[in-house]
């Protein structure tokens, strides 16, 4: 099982109302997508399942580790060698090439970097290579590429090592309604081939036809 949380919650300070989640059950290998409006708890929720945050109360286990009782550097740890997380905003490192930015994960994470084969930078080729970056683009800074292309190295970054599982934060909402479908097409398609999880968090119902699994939040009282 991927994930499988249950009466899960979250509060940001003890006089604070928690925000009280649907249980969720993942299997391996499957593509959930998580909807809700501004202010419902979407990225809290991620943030949940990352392991940057802890739950006041409730049962989560994300590959069959029970995340919340970690230590912080447990969960770092082991963000870092099972979780790829496609930031909104991407996040990549601006002074480093295209190609350097998709190998960081290799160099933080040793399981990362034994399961990118046959080497590392061979899958990193391949990974750009099936995500349509050009490679006259993988030595130059990220900071010349494209919005788009630059959401591909992102995603590239996220799958190498393949990690049990992804976490995606709105990382379509600067695309065009054709950028966006292509882009989702090809994230879930390598997603298959390692048969890596996905939760894809977006406010956008129309992509949810790229998804097997749908799970809607509610909007905060």
């Amino acid at each position: 099982m991927a994930i499988s949380s249950e009466a899960l919650s979250y509060a940001w300070s003890e006089r604070s109302t928690p925000i009280k989640f649907p249980d969720i059950q993942l299997t391996s290998g499957a593509h959930l997508f998580l909807r809700g409006a501004s202010g419902s708890g979407k990225s809290t929720l991620l943030s949940l399942l990352a392991g940057l945050a802890v739950p006041r109360s409730g049962r989560l286990r994300i590959m069959e580790h029970d995340l919340p009782e970690m230590s912080g550097g447990q969960r770092d740890r082991f963000r870092a060698d099972h979780l790829g997380v496609i930031f909104q905003q991407f996040n990549l490192v601006p002074y480093l090439s295209a190609i350097d930015n998709v190998l960081l994960p290799c160099r933080l994470s040793a399981r990362r970097r034994q399961h990118a084969l046959p080497r590392p930078s061979a899958e990193a080729e391949a990974l750009l290579t099936a995500l349509d970056v050009p490679p006259n683009l993988w030595y130059q800074k990220v900071t010349a590429m494209s919005v788009g292309q630059q959401q591909r190295v992102a995603a590239a970054r996220a799958l190498i090592g393949s990690p049990a599982l992804i976490l995606a934060d709105e990382p379509t909402s600067a695309l065009d309604a054709d950028n966006r479908d292509r882009f989702i097409d090809l994230l879930l398609s390598q997603a298959r081939v390692r048969q890596t999880s996905v939760v894809f968090v977006s406010h956008d119902q129309a992509l949810a036809r790229h998804f097997g699994h749908h799970l809607t939040l509610g909007v905060l009282q």
